[in-house]
This record gives C-alpha cells, structure tokens and sequence, in this order.
C-alpha cells in the first residue's frame, strides 16, 4: 500500500524541460542575434557558466561571459517565475492524492530559488509539506540520500513511498533504495522511454492517468 509520494518537478509536474532547451536562442534574439540550427542540442548537456563561455566564443558577444551568465539566469528566473505551467493533470492527481491522505514530498534537482516561486504561482506548492533540492542534500540523484530525507520528512518507509520521476538514473536510484517507482513520460526528458517503461513499476504517459493506475500500486 502507497502511504506517502514524493514528486520531481521539472519534466513531472512542471512543464518546463523546454526551456533549458530554448534559454541560448531567447538569449541571443533578446541581443538582436539569430541562434543557428541545433544550438539548443549543443547548449542542453552544459552548465550555465559553459554555455555563456559557448555563446560568447560562437556569436561575437561584447558581454564576458559572467555577464553573459547572470542574463540567461535572468531570463530563467523570469520563466519559472511568470511563464511555467503545470503538466497535465498535475493539479488533479495532486488532489487525487491529498483527498485519500497520502502525504507528499518535492525532491529535484533544480535550485529553490527557481522551482518554490514557481509552484507558488500555479497552485501547486500547498499540496506538499516539504520541499528538498539536491543543493540543500549536497548530493544529486545518482545518490538516495534526497529522497531517504524526503521518505523521513513524510515520516514514511521507502517500500510503501511512491517515487515519481521522468529521468531514468534518478528513478533507478530510488528503485534501488526500496522506494516504489512511477516513470513520467516528458516529450522533452528521457531519451530512453523504453529503459524508463522496464525499470519503474508503473509508467504514465501523463499524471492524468495516475487515478486510474492508483489501484495497480496498491494490490
């Protein structure tokens, strides 16, 4: 029986993958610039500061690169902040849950100061009691440790904590340590649907579909 669900937020209940591929081209357009084809499949495997030093060496940029860095961190706090929206049927399967007393955790990867304004906006940050970044936890999701801290905020054991994600290294770290695991498919995340369909124990197209799979996770 799931007692308890902990929740990624980029890709699963915010609609918003599509702007770390998109952040280079807006950047470029706000400086009056055209961005080359596939520039966003470049910047995507790269850090911040390695992509403004990319766009400073490839567009004749006047900026230096640490201003070139503080703009794109502008902008993205500018999109989590008035432009990102919830994934389908988030709210719903958020209510779904809290209506049947599931008590629920935030566990990403992206920093705070990005994802709560964000989660506040949409409506979407009461439904969840605590809220954890890979930051604060000082070890990202090739480790459990986010989501054994999360399992003991929502005072849970990880074989009855639902554990949502869309990348595959992450859901497999929680799979490891015991928590049950839920793939959520994002037209912009996981490259590797099919490993994500055979490592979780349930896999959704959509959070739309989690009323109806509720039962297959508590047989």
């Amino acid at each position: 029986m799931i007692r308890a669900a902990i929740f990624d937020v980029d890709g699963v209940l915010l609609d918003s993958l599509g702007i770390w591929w998109e952040l280079g081209a807006r950047y470029l357009r706000s400086r009056g610039l055209v961005p080359r084809e596939g520039l966003g499949q470049t910047l995507f495997p790269m850090s911040l500061s390695e992509g403004a030093a990319y766009l400073k060496e490839n567009y004749a940029l006047p900026e230096s690169p640490a201003e070139i860095q503080q703009s794109i961190q502008t902008l993205l706090r500018e999109f989590y902040l008035r432009e990102v929206q919830p994934k389908p049927g988030a709210p719903e399967a958020l209510a779904f849950l809290r209506c049947r007393g599931i008590p629920m955790a935030l566990a990403t990867t992206s920093p705070r100061m990005l994802v709560q304004p964000a989660l506040e906006r949409t409506g979407l940050l009461p439904f969840f009691s605590a809220l954890l970044t890979t930051d604060e936890v000082g070890e990202e999701k090739t480790s459990p440790a986010i989501y054994r801290q999360a399992a003991r905020a929502l005072a849970a054991r990880p074989d009855s904590t639902l554990v949502a994600e869309d990348s595959l290294y992450a859901l497999q770290t929680a799979a490891g340590a015991g928590f049950v695991t839920m793939g959520v498919f994002d037209p912009m995340g996981e490259p590797d649907q099919q490993g994500l369909v055979r490592a979780a124990d349930i896999w959704v197209s959509s959070l739309e579909e989690l009323p109806a799979c509720w039962p297959l996770l508590n047989r």
